[in-house]
């Protein structure tokens, strides 16, 4: 059973005094306590299970302008005098950084919203394995699946963060994960697929014989691929792929790259980005939104950011260190995003494939290929040829390029948006990037 937030705040509190009695000047305290269930099926059958619980103290202490920290999983209270002991000696030695200090008060969280983050019901594992044999008999159907695997699971978390300068608060937050991954054989080639679903609430899952045909049938659509030769074409990234795109500009807009100069979008703000039809939202009350919070991980009260509008940059991510050196306001976004998206385009996702007589349909992206500081993006790939809006046959080890300053200003968005995680996007056409095949 989850800690409640009364024992949470007692031992934080605790933390944060004895820290005050020993030297430091100022302090912060997280402590969270979380449990985590999962099972795992392989080919219609049972792989495992298992469950972790565990508890999480993390304390910083500054003393002036010196600052450290100290984590550790054991909350009895002589380890914890050792801990601090261990960190205010720490940070008498460490050198000062002018930078160093606690958010502005009146920049801290007033009160906690009801977001809905929680949700106390709990999916026994032999519900779990029923979940999950469903799931897998649906994803095998096919006699061109050769291989299965799938896992629920279920977290269930709570924490407090306390400081100083008097913040004191936290709240619990539960997450319902099931995925199916297959594996697709024919004469031709052997390749693989997945599927899942993610949610603060049990009953907003997915349907398990949904989520393994869906997988099965993304599989089995990406046999017997096809080589193209290279060339300058449009590409249309699908939504789990587009995702990707937004979770690399969100890198480049952190302070902390801007305030270190490795950010190709450095002293952008205010100028032309994207093209003039983009809006880029980070919205941190969405009603059981994956990244939805209150506050940030200083305890900062977090609010909508419109990060792009019209295509113009608006704002970074801004934490208080990073936001000292640039002499910008937190903005509550200390750990990074929370619920980030492009707004919904102007034309659906048919119309989108139509756009082109010939395109590439992206379902499949291979590396980790974006340099921020450049902005050049390189990637393997696989997906399908379109023709005049139609998937046309499924391609494969190809390499897709172009630099993101151009990528931006060259994007056209469907209008399909969901929201299943914390970063959405809906599909996105990318025109004239340079693909290189056989």
């Amino acid at each position: 059973m989850i800690k409640d937030q009364e024992f949470l705040k007692s031992k934080a509190s605790y933390c944060l005094d004895l820290a005050k009695k020993m030297g430091a000047t100022d302090a912060t305290v997280t402590l969270g306590h979380s449990i985590s269930e999962t099972v795992n099926f392989r080919n219609n059958s049972l792989e495992g299970s298992d469950r972790s619980d565990g508890l999480a103290l993390g304390i910083n202490t500054y003393i002036g302008k010196k600052r450290s920290s100290i984590s550790s999983s054991n909350i009895l209270d002589e380890n914890i005098k050792t801990l601090i002991e261990n960190c205010i000696e720490t940070t008498k030695i460490t050198p000062e950084d002018e930078f160093n200090c606690l958010p502005d008060k009146n920049l801290l969280a007033e009160k906690v919203n009801n977001l809905n983050l929680y949700d106390q019901a709990r999916f026994e594992n032999d519900k779990k394995i029923n979940y999950l044999k469903e799931l897998e008999e649906s994803a095998s159907q096919s006699e061109k699946i050769v291989n299965t695997e799938s896992s629920f699971t279920e977290n269930k978390s709570n924490f407090i963060l306390v400081n100083s300068d008097g913040f004191c608060d936290g709240y619990k937050t539960s997450s319902f994960t099931a995925s199916s991954v297959t594996v697709a054989k024919d004469q031709n080639s052997m390749e693989r697929d997945y599927e899942y679903t993610s949610t603060r609430h049990l009953c907003d899952i997915k349907q398990a014989k949904e989520l393994g045909k869906k997988a099965a049938e993304q599989t089995i659509k990406k046999l017997s691929p096809n080589k193209i030769s290279s060339e300058k074409i449009n590409l249309i990234f699908d939504k789990r792929i587009a995702k990707g795109i937004l979770a690399a500009f969100a890198s480049a807009i952190s302070s902390s790259a801007i305030a270190r100069g490795t950010s190709f979008l450095k002293d952008k703000i205010n100028q032309q980005v994207f093209s003039n039809s983009i809006n880029i939202v980070d919205k941190p009350d969405i009603i059981k939104g994956m990244g939805s919070q209150n506050f940030d991980t200083e305890g900062v009260l977090s609010k909508t950011l419109n990060l792009v509008e019209d295509g113009i940059l608006k704002n970074y991510f801004v934490d208080t260190y990073n936001g000292k050196k640039l002499n910008l306001q937190s903005n509550g976004r200390s750990g990074g995003t929370t619920n980030l998206y492009f707004e919904n385009g102007k034309i659906s996702f048919e119309d989108l494939l139509k756009k082109s007589s010939k395109s590439l349909y992206i379902t499949e992206t291979i590396g980790h290929g974006g340099n921020l500081v450049t902005g050049d993006y390189s990637v393997g790939a696989a997906g399908f040829l379109v023709e005049h809006g139609e998937l046309k046959y499924p391609v494969n080890e190809i390499t897709i390029a172009g630099n993101f300053k151009d990528m931006f200003k060259n994007i056209v968005l469907a209008n399909d948006l969901d929201f299943e995680y914390s970063i959405n996007s809906p599909t996105m056409m990318i025109e004239g990037m340079t693909v290189a095949g056989k």
